[in-house]
């Protein structure tokens, strides 16, 4: 049976105040959720994804009012909610993109700590460490791997997860619109390269010194693309069918002939 996913493609312009953006997330969850059974946010959304002073100003722990109120949300709303991601730090003081996924009843189902850090030098690994685990849950779009942004462009991570048993992923996102064009074209490779669904949220809006994208994207296993926003703040349906990974490999049995992994 079609699974209706939205992904909610929020202005995370840095002038507006956090407590604002969350407030404002909460009402988009609200009307996202009486279509859909469940709903994406961006990479870093409560901060930015660019904004690294802010998600140092904002880190909070696992337990913290962010993602506990984001798991009174999905349980208000009955609703799977990808939480996007947000700046964690642990109790030993050190920081993570944190992507988190709720159930319906509200409980943390899974958390993704973003393994590939961007900014080479700079940005976020000033401040963020990189994960370790990769994560595969179970989802209404079936086996579902987790990724964030910059791992789109590690080809060997989505392969990982296939491997894990993954027929779609979510993709949490903060990519700039200077780059918009390597979104377009990574996210279909992912997917046709891995005949999986690609269910990828980014963000807009001015950040320092960045304009941030927007085309969230969802993409079937065949690669093409069902739905694609815009580069203005909406919230992105989608119907997806959860057996189409399987009966396209089955019909197409590609992944079979892997040779070097």
């Amino acid at each position: 049976m079609p699974v209706t996913v939205a992904l909610i493609q929020l202005d995370c312009t840095s002038a507006e105040p956090v407590e604002s953006r969350i407030a404002r997330v909460r009402d988009l969850v609200g009307q996202a959720a009486k279509r859909a059974a469940l709903v994406v946010l961006p990479e870093l959304w409560h901060v930015g994804a660019f904004d690294i002073e802010a998600a140092r100003a904002n880190a909070e722990p696992i337990d913290g009012p962010l993602v506990t109120g984001l798991g009174t949300l999905a349980k208000e709303h009955g609703v799977w909610l990808h939480g996007g991601s947000f700046a964690e730090i642990d109790a030993d003081g050190s920081h993570y993109n944190t992507a988190i996924l709720f159930t319906p009843d509200g409980r943390l189902a899974a958390t993704y700590r973003k393994i590939h850090l961007f900014g080479f030098d700079g940005g976020e690994t000033i401040l963020m460490s990189g994960g370790e685990e990769l994560v595969v849950i179970d989802t209404p779009l079936g086996p579902t791997g987790l990724a964030t942004c910059y791992d789109l462009r590690f080809p060997e991570l989505f392969r990982a997860l296939t491997a894990g048993g993954a027929t779609a992923f979510i993709v949490t996102s903060g990519w700039p619109a200077l780059r918009i064009a390597h979104w377009d074209t990574l996210t279909a490779a992912r997917a046709i390269e891995n005949q999986a669904w690609m269910i990828a949220c980014n963000e807009v809006g001015a950040q320092p010194g960045i304009s941030l994208g927007g085309h969230s994207v969802v993409i079937d296993p065949l690669g093409a693309v069902v739905e694609r926003a815009g580069e203005q703040e909406e919230i992105l349906y989608a119907e997806v069918d959860p057996g189409a990974s399987t009966a396209w490999r089955e019909q197409f049995p590609a992944l079979a002939d892997i040779r070097i992994s």
